[in-house]
Order: structure tokens, then C-alpha cells, then sequence
């Protein structure tokens, strides 16, 4: 353990004096691990953090610090008795800590996901009443300030994309892939061709509009509360296992004190 303490100390002082440069180090061994991005990391990264003034290669060189750090300082536990299997044990701890970045991402999208799947089919309501006085284009204006904040971003685009003359079903889809939720494509061409559609049909598009969203809206009704059915079965398994599992070591705790007597 002293031998560990004195290279850190070591280490540190190098560091602090420039004779070890570890970003340097990074940004030299960096490229010989880029095949292990993943090709959906930027993705993740994008839906957390919006595509402006992301650095994609600098939290990838992030990561790639932190996972060496991570095995060089376990190399250095277990370095009184290192051999093979410590290696190995510290290489994929390294590796654990390399993609934990990438899982919490993930888990952040899912949970994103989810609240987006939500939220869409109230959000669509108040499109349908706004399409009754406005033209599509100017509803879906009208609608970004009182929009939840998760659609603003993409809505913006969308507004923006029309207003600069492209008529075409692009701008629709381009909010549907970045909102990939339950029906988001089905809808967004529903809404695409209600914009298309002259005063005569109108009110026929926009029933056939009205009628998709209140489905949605009964869709998401319905799994919230099988979410909550499912959330309160969880806790009664729980609290079942618990007082399984406290009554059963009670008994043994008594027979194994009977037995001692």
C-alpha cells in the first residue's frame, strides 16, 4: 500500500510539472480505440444535450481517459500480487467505467422516450383545436410557446423549415424521427396532409385528425395505468419477499437458539 501512495505522489508531481502529459497521452492512444464507439453514441448525446456546441470527440476522449486511469489504478492495487487474472479483472472494470457514460445515456433516452410517448397525444389536442381557427403552418407557430418544453426544440425546426418554403412532407417526418414515439410518423403525415388539404375537406381531414389523437390519448390513458397497476404489484412482491424473508430468519435465529440451549 505505501508503494501505491509513493507512485501517486510521484505521479502527481510529474503531472504537476509537465514531465507526464496525460492528455497528451489521451490524444495519442485515442485513435487506436475508436472502433469501440458506439454507433449510436452521438445519437444519445444529441437527445441530452441538443447538437449546438456538442463535442462529440472530446467526451469520447473523456470516456477513454477515464477507463485508462481506471485500469492503471487498479494495476497498482493489486500490483503486490499481480498476475494474469488481476490484469484481466482490472482491464474490464477499466471497461465497465469506459461505457457506464453510454448506459446512463441510454437510460436518460429511454426515460426520455417515455415521457415523450406521454406527453404527444395532449400536445396533439391542442394542435386539433388550434388547426379549427388556423392553418396548420400558423397552429403549429401559435402552439411552441404553450408546447411542452421536450417538443419546443424540434418544433422551432419544423416552423423554421416551413416558413422557408419547403412544402413537403421532410419538415413533418423530421419532428416525427426526432420525437420517435408510438404513432409520431402516423400522425405527423395525418397532420402534413391537413395542411395540404382545401377549405371544401378540411373539416374531413380534420375529423379523421380528431379521431387519431383521442385513440392516442386513450392508448396513453391506458398505460398509465397499467404503469401503475404494475408499480403497485411491484411494492406488494416487495413487501411480501420482505416480511417472507424477516419471519423466515426469525425462525431460524429461534431454532438456531433452541439448539444452542
Amino acid at each position: 500500500m505505501l508503494f501505491i501512495v509513493i507512485g501517486v505522489i510521484i505521479f502527481v508531481i510529474a503531472q504537476a510539472n509537465n514531465v507526464v502529459d496525460t492528455r497528451k497521452f489521451v490524444a495519442d492512444v485515442e485513435p487506436y480505440f475508436r472502433f469501440l464507439m458506439e454507433d449510436d453514441y452521438k445519437f444519445y448525446l444529441n437527445v441530452k444535450y441538443g447538437s449546438e456546441d456538442l463535442d462529440v470527440e472530446k467526451l469520447y476522449s473523456i470516456r477513454i481517459r477515464n477507463g485508462l486511469v481506471v485500469i492503471v489504478a487498479f494495476i497498482l492495487i493489486f500490483f503486490t500480487r499481480l498476475n494474469y487474472l488481476y490484469v484481466l479483472l482490472s482491464i474490464v472494470i477499466g471497461f465497465v467505467m469506459f461505457k457506464l457514460p453510454y448506459f446512463q445515456l441510454k437510460s436518460y433516452y429511454k426515460a426520455h422516450l417515455a415521457q415523450m410517448d406521454a406527453m404527444l397525444p395532449y400536445y396533439l389536442k391542442s394542435i386539433e383545436i388550434l388547426v379549427q381557427h388556423y392553418t396548420v403552418p400558423v397552429a403549429l407557430a401559435r402552439s411552441i410557446e404553450t408546447a411542452p418544453e421536450i417538443f419546443k426544440s424540434g418544433l422551432k425546426k419544423l416552423v423554421a423549415k416551413v416558413d422557408a418554403g419547403d412544402q413537403s412532407v421532410d419538415p413533418y417526418m423530421d419532428f416525427a424521427k426526432e420525437y420517435p414515439v408510438r404513432d409520431s410518423m402516423r400522425m405527423m403525415r395525418l397532420l402534413y396532409r391537413l395542411s395540404l388539404g382545401s377549405q371544401e375537406n378540411k373539416q374531413e381531414q380534420l375529423n379523421l385528425f380528431s379521431k387519431n389523437v383521442s385513440s392516442l390519448q386513450n392508448k396513453a390513458r391506458e398505460q398509465k395505468y397499467q404503469a401503475r397497476l404494475e408499480k403497485m404489484e411491484s411494492k406488494t412482491m416487495t413487501m411480501l419477499f420482505c416480511t417472507g424473508g424477516g419471519v423466515l430468519g426469525l425462525l431460524m435465529i429461534s431454532m438456531m437458539s433452541m439448539m444452542g440451549v
